[in-house]
C-alpha cells in the first residue's frame, strides 16, 4: 500500500488537508506531511512546517488553531509557551510541529523520521 493510498483511507485526511491549507495560506515554508504510523505508537502523521521568525511561528499557530477548531478537531495537547522557536499541536492522529528555521536545522526532525513515507497534499 502506498503512502498516498494510506492517507486517502485515513479518517483524518480532511483535517490534515485543512491544517496544511491554513499553513500554506499563512506562508509557512517547507511543509512536509509524513506517515509515521509504522514508526510511532502515539500518532499516525506528522506535519512539519517552518516559520521565518518567532512572530511568524506564532501567526502560524493562530491560523492553525482556527482551522482545526473550524474542522471540529479535538486537540490532545499543545504548547502554550511562545518564544522557544518550536510549537507542537497534538491532534491525536496527527501532530503539527511549527519551528523556526534555526530550530528545524538543529533538531532535524526530517532526518529523525527519514524512514517515514512523505505524503503529498
Amino acid at each position: 500500500m502506498t503512502a498516498s493510498s494510506t492517507l486517502n483511507k485515513h479518517p483524518s485526511l480532511k483535517d490534515i488537508q485543512s491544517a496544511v491549507a491554513a499553513l500554506q495560506d499563512k506562508k509557512a515554508e517547507d511543509i512536509r506531511v509524513l506517515d509515521v504510523s509504522a514508526q510511532s505508537s502515539i500518532t499516525d502523521f506528522l506535519i512539519l512546517a517552518t516559520g521565518t521568525s518567532e512572530p511568524h511561528v506564532k501567526a502560524l499557530k493562530a491560523v492553525l488553531d482556527t482551522a482545526l477548531k473550524e474542522s471540529g478537531v479535538q486537540l490532545m495537547g499543545q504548547d502554550r509557551e511562545i518564544g522557544s522557536g518550536w510549537l507542537v499541536v497534538d491532534a491525536f492522529d496527527f501532530m503539527v510541529h511549527l519551528q523556526t528555521e534555526t530550530m528545524r536545522d538543529f533538531y532535524r526532525l526530517d532526518q529523525l523520521w527519514s524512514d517515514a513515507h512523505e505524503i503529498h497534499i
